[in-house]
């Protein structure tokens, strides 16, 4: 990612502005509207836990962990910090009631990509790929082109955030989604897997490519392609 970073600027100055901007409001609005959702649900829950360590609020500096902040700006994907939840203190019972907290999450991001996607949807900014940038025709964009750059990765970042966490591994809120919608004779031993989620998911990102398992090309990012185009329309 930051190779990518390095290689905009070479291109063009407003490109890495664009991107970059992109991916600090993914980071601002994106994890922090995340991490209230889940604050914020598990409140109108019943659990108050978040809400009294000053977790239901807007301010991305109750939300953003350091570690999920660097991955974000320089891997493209992240996470906030987590949201203290008792599960036993929601209405609608431990299991779902922590799926509906854990799904918060990703929907909100999902819905920040819609809002974002709307003016491209609507033809008033065209979609650029922030991947697929052609060095030469950026000579030829108007600041229109500059602003669909930004919202499409956006949309990108947001869908790649709500795709990520809702991976059924744990720490991310999919293992708690899965976890609570499957049959209990299917959660209970996905659930004694808890332990060792984080291990698999760095696994997978970190040492997967370097014997050929190449997870976020092979499943994450057709997914975000496939829901951004959606979004889109394009």
């Amino acid at each position: 990612m930051f190779r990518y970073y390095v290689d905009l600027f070479n291109i063009d100055f407003f490109l890495f502005l664009a991107f970059a901007g992109a991916v600090t409001t993914a980071l601002l609005l994106g994890i922090a509207f995340h991490e209230f959702c889940h604050a914020f649900t598990a409140s109108q829950l019943g659990d108050q836990t978040a809400r009294n360590l000053g977790r239901v609020t807007l301010n991305p500096l109750a939300h953003l962990d350091p570690f999920g902040t660097l991955l974000l700006f320089f891997a493209g994907f992240g996470w906030g910090k987590p949201v203290p939840v008792n599960a036993y203190a929601l209405r609608n019972g431990p299991r779902t009631g922590m799926a509906v907290v854990a799904a918060a999450g990703p929907i909100s991001n999902l819905g920040v990509a819609a809002i974002m996607a709307l003016p491209i949807r609507l033809g008033w900014a065209p979609w650029h790929n922030p991947f697929v940038i052609n060095a030469f025709a950026v000579e030829s964009w108007t600041a229109t082109d500059y602003v669909g750059l930004f919202l499409s990765a956006s949309v990108f970042i947001n869908c790649t955030l709500a795709v990520f966490n809702l991976l059924p591994l744990a720490p991310l809120d999919g293992f708690r989604v899965w976890v609570g919608l499957l049959p209990i004779e299917l959660a209970r031993p996905i659930a004694r897997m808890e332990r060792y989620g984080i291990l698999v998911l760095m696994g997978l990102f970190f040492l997967g490519p370097l014997i050929g398992i190449r997870f976020f090309e092979w499943i994450v990012r057709p997914l975000v392609e496939g829901i951004a185009s959606g979004l889109t329309g394009v």
